[in-house]
């Protein structure tokens, strides 16, 4: 009996993951549409999530300490629980990220709407693909998904640079142009923060499957 409740509350840790990442990916996509529309409304519901987000985060926490002070789990048990605090960490700080886009679209509604040379629809939709294959991988314990998730990391990051080459450009060309061309530069990196965080995550679901530090062997790499 005492192992089917320690396997309920992992099922019960996991869930509330998986909704914490539900949060996540909504703050993201709402964030980058607030920008696109000029939407405030999109924007509070963002700072709303933020909110939801954080308390689930110090939930979760809690949770994954409770288990590992008294079950103590050993081997796969206690690599998914360690994942779990360092994805959950990662996902708080998504949102955060997705408020960084909400901040910048607010300063932006006090601009005149210009049309930047940047594809933030495509590049927000490429950070969402790597947000929601990284939960898949989660939710199916797929190794190989996780490790495909790091070649999305490549392309956004090869966006952020050309979106950054692009509006400097930009400001050069145009002056006039400067606070919507930086907030465009700061919002392209905010995106691009989320994409590591979401390549994070899919490390982390490699540990708790293989038992492979990856992020340790990438730093010794480098």
């Amino acid at each position: 009996m005492p192992r089917i409740h320690f396997q309920q509350q992992l099922a019960e840790l996991k869930d509330k993951l998986l909704a914490m990442a539900a949060l996540a990916q909504q703050s993201v996509d709402s964030a980058v549409e607030a920008y696109l529309r000029r939407d405030k409304g999109l924007c509070k519901f963002v700072k709303q999530n933020e909110r939801a987000i954080d308390t689930a985060q110090r939930e979760l926490d809690e949770m994954a300490y409770e288990l590992l002070a008294k079950e103590q789990p050993m081997a796969i048990d206690l690599r998914f629980t360690m994942a779990v605090i360092k994805i959950n960490a990662d996902l708080e700080r998504i949102g955060d990220q997705a408020m960084g886009i909400v901040r910048r679209t607010k300063e932006t509604l006090d601009e005149p709407a210009v049309e930047l040379p940047v594809d933030f629809a495509a590049m927000g939709e490429s950070t969402g693909r790597m947000i929601r294959s990284a939960v898949q991988a989660l939710l199916e314990g797929d190794a190989r998904l996780a490790e495909s998730i790091r070649d999305m990391d490549d392309e956004v990051d090869r966006m952020n640079r050309a979106a950054h080459t692009d509006l400097l450009k930009l400001i050069q060309e145009k002056p006039e142009l400067t606070r919507q061309a930086m907030n465009g530069i700061l919002i392209a990196k905010h995106l691009e923060r989320i994409a590591d965080h979401a390549s994070n995550i899919a490390t982390d679901v490699i540990f708790w499957i293989r038992g492979a530090d990856l992020r340790h062997q990438l730093s010794m790499s480098m």
